[in-house]
């Protein structure tokens, strides 16, 4: 068969070289995973909000307008039901750490004091402005362009994090699906992102307030809000985001003690990371959207597995236990140099698959 662009008249080939010089070149990976997810949550909400109006007088129900899942009726009343609980710090979105009745967390309470007195024994790492953090995991997560949640498969995923607290255009690196990418400041931030809570540094981290309760009220003034979001799971999963890798000892012990008085905090006594690892666990179901969160620990010294969330509630994205994300923490160290593997001497695993 004739090569159609070979065949083709210089002046066609022209047309079309002109042609290319005006599509855009490529985009680069722009974001690290989790800023990724946030800015993936804000697109799908304004796409839900401009649906809903049609889905409600056709279905005659509340959706979710968000990323992962429209809510049920069984979800709409949890939400109604927690809300009663809820004090005016959460109901009035003033950032206020609000109150909960003791029994209401008192088993997850004891599990996350034993695992912060484990933590705090931990020793300090010695980080210096101008290396990076690596972190090497596999995740697993759900496809939902389709309007179906598609689990894919379980995939590697390394970063390096720079760790300098200015203003940065250039934040690390990400190597994920055999590509080597650069993670860019975040979109909109023309004089680069800080150190801070969508780049935790070891330094910023370890500035945080050590007390639980100064802490947690740090948290809630200071978490990035959402529209529609529930602000307990907004806190409880901000926490979530800074668990793992090289956090400063004291301020992990101080983050397992906030998160204890968080409202809704339970146990979970059958977690799994991603690579399927059981150990303890600790959720908190987001009522509102039907969707519980979940951390594991190590049942024997309470390191950090992984995470993973599923959907609580038979939705349109997938039935009750359908799985949205999963993650599993497999080593992390400190490196000179964004794409350097660490050595013998850097590595600090959480044991399971290497």
């Amino acid at each position: 068969m004739n090569d159609r662009n070979a065949s083709a008249s210089p002046e066609h080939r022209g047309d079309r070289e002109e042609i290319a010089r005006l599509l855009p070149t490529p985009a680069e990976w722009g974001l690290p995973r989790e800023q990724h997810l946030r800015h993936k949550d804000t697109l799908m909400r304004h796409i839900d909000r401009d649906l809903t109006a049609v889905r409600i007088r056709r279905e005659r129900r509340l959706l979710r307008p968000a990323l992962l899942a429209p809510a049920t009726a069984l979800t709409l009343a949890c939400a109604l039901t927690a809300g009663i609980a809820l004090t005016d710090g959460d109901r009035d979105g003033d950032g206020r750490m609000p109150r909960a009745a003791a029994t209401d967390i008192q088993p997850a309470a004891a599990l996350l004091d034993r695992i912060s007195d484990a933590t705090s024994r931990q020793s300090t790492v010695s980080v210096r402005d101008d290396q990076f953090v690596y972190t090497r995991e596999k995740i697993r997560e759900a496809d939902l362009t389709s309007g179906r949640a598609v689990v894919g498969p379980l995939r590697g995923h390394e970063t390096w994090v720079a760790q300098d607290p200015k203003p940065l255009h250039k934040l690390g690196l990400v190597r994920a699906d055999g590509e080597t990418l650069p993670i860019n400041a975040e979109f909109g931030d023309t004089e680069g992102t800080p150190a801070g809570f969508s780049r935790p540094t070891y330094g910023w981290l370890a500035s945080l307030p050590g007390d639980p309760d100064n802490l947690l009220a740090h948290l809630y003034a200071n978490t990035p809000r959402a529209e529609g979001r529930e602000r307990h799971q907004a806190v409880f999963e901000q926490i979530g985001s800074l668990l793992g890798g090289f956090t400063p000892p004291r301020t992990a012990a101080a983050l397992y003690r906030a998160a204890a008085k968080i409202p809704g905090v339970t146990e979970a006594p059958r977690a799994r990371d991603a690579i399927g690892r059981q150990g303890l666990g600790i959720a908190r179901v987001d009522t509102r959207y039907g969707i519980r969160t979940e951390w594991v620990f190590d049942s024997d010294d309470f390191t950090f597995l992984g995470s993973r969330s599923v959907l609580t509630a038979d939705t349109s994205y997938g039935r009750a236990g359908t799985l949205l994300s999963s993650s599993a923490e497999l080593e992390h160290a400190v490196v000179d140099t964004a794409g350097q593997r660490p050595g013998a001497a850097d590595r600090t695993s959480t044991g399971g698959e290497s």
